[in-house]
């Protein structure tokens, strides 16, 4: 599922490709993709792009249109369509594709930008991420893939940042000092930063809008390495199940 590096990549993309255009036309090749009628936005120009935690919202004239990506979804620009193709946007001098295999993705018209989530973790201070943590009472990791904590954090990156901030996924927040979630707070936007300039992390379907893998995923020290060896300590890395997803950690270096 593409997290917070993915989307800002693919907005990273997109937005030079998009900005200033003209829609001509919306073609749903998908009854799943969409409630609303996006072919109302025919004629809208795209004034930006933008990234609202795992999602991409492009802003036209009046409202946007919000592409949730869910586990598979792709948005491509001057791409044929293929079998996977859900929706086709034709804009002035180029088409964008939302391709989406399992069909969890879905296209949204609102009339303005999107509330009610969680701060954006790029822009939270350290001392509000601090407060907020330490004010909830319940297992670390579920808390970081809680959006209405902080919006774009998924499996990978919650597993990455508490690996290098040594910190155990089942910790209880109300017990963790004010220290710890600092220096969480710190390694969290290190994390995030490292992998957006390596564009994100390719598992398996994620691609940018030109149909590029991203490359933070040959930097992953914990997520999905079950049985390697620790990189800090050496000792095998364990998957448990925490928040109902599976989890990747070293019980030698991250503590309670």
């Amino acid at each position: 599922m593409p997290e917070l590096p993915e989307a800002e990549t693919i907005v990273r993309s997109l937005r030079p490709r998009l900005a200033g255009r003209r829609v001509l036309s919306v073609r749903l090749l998908s009854a799943r993709v969409s409630r609303d009628r996006p072919e109302r936005i025919a004629g809208q120009t795209v004034r930006d792009v933008r990234r609202h935690g795992k999602r991409v919202w492009l802003a036209f004239d009046t409202g946007g249109l919000l592409v949730k990506l869910g586990m598979t979804g792709r948005l491509l620009a001057d791409h044929p369509p293929g079998p996977y193709t859900r929706a086709r946007i034709e804009l002035d001098g180029m088409t964008l594709n939302f391709d989406d295999i399992r069909q969890f993705g879905s296209l949204q018209l609102l009339d303005a930008e999107p509330a009610g989530m969680g701060p954006d973790p790029l822009e939270i201070s350290a001392e509000e991420f601090a407060a907020r943590l330490r004010g909830r009472d319940t297992q670390l990791k579920r808390l970081l893939l809680d959006q209405t904590f902080v919006r774009g954090i998924g499996n990978i990156y919650a597993d990455e940042a508490l690996f290098r901030a040594g910190i155990h996924p089942l910790a209880r927040t109300r017990r963790l000092g004010k220290d710890r979630a600092l220096r969480l707070h710190r390694v969290l936007i290190e994390l995030l930063e490292l992998a957006i300039r390596h564009r994100g992390s390719s598992i398996s379907d994620y691609v940018d809008a030109a149909g590029e893998r991203g490359g933070f995923q040959s930097l992953h020290q914990v997520y999905g390495r079950e049985g390697e060896p620790c990189p800090a300590c050496g000792a095998p890395i364990r998957r448990i199940v925490a928040a109902q997803r599976g989890t990747h950690f070293c019980a030698r270096c991250q503590r309670r």
